[in-house]
């Protein structure tokens, strides 16, 4: 599983112009799925989205994690996380999982998270609107294979 994680002031996720899910300052996660990764990538992934320390403490330092920052989670697929840019320049998404072994593993992150802090979510597949409002700005990429960060 791959996610960029950016610390946010404020997200939502519109499908056909609704809003679906909203939060304040917290954490947008954009995640893509690769074929092959497991329930445990997603109980990684999430654990280390709900401890990264990423959030200023009193200090100013990025010393909180967004669980003590009392902060929320946007999570939202993005398969184009693993898109292969290599040959030509139209991307092969040939690494990216298919809908029906990707969808639980995004659904089983989002219960992990929402263990810790809210969460909202886009919805799986649909065509996505996502605006944001950047803290920082502060962005991380993470990669999570055979149940270990990579």
């Amino acid at each position: 599983m791959r996610a960029v994680i950016q610390r946010v002031a404020r997200a939502q996720v519109r499908v056909a112009g609704e809003v679906i899910g909203s939060i304040g300052p917290g954490l947008l996660v954009l995640v893509g799925v690769a074929d092959g990764d497991s329930p445990a990538d997603a109980r990684v992934l999430a654990e280390k989205v709900v401890g990264l320390r990423i959030f200023r403490d009193d200090a100013g330092k990025m010393n909180l994690s967004v669980a003590e920052a009392g902060g929320s989670v946007l999570v939202v697929s993005q398969f184009t996380l693993h898109g292969d840019l290599r040959r030509g320049r139209r991307p092969s998404f040939g690494a990216a999982a298919a809908p029906e072994a990707a969808e639980p593993l995004v659904d089983l992150l989002i219960e992990h998270v929402g263990k810790s802090v809210p969460v909202a979510s886009g919805r799986f597949g649909a065509s996505m609107s996502v605006e944001l409002v950047s803290d920082g700005p502060v962005t991380m990429v993470v990669d999570v294979a055979g149940g270990r960060v990579t």
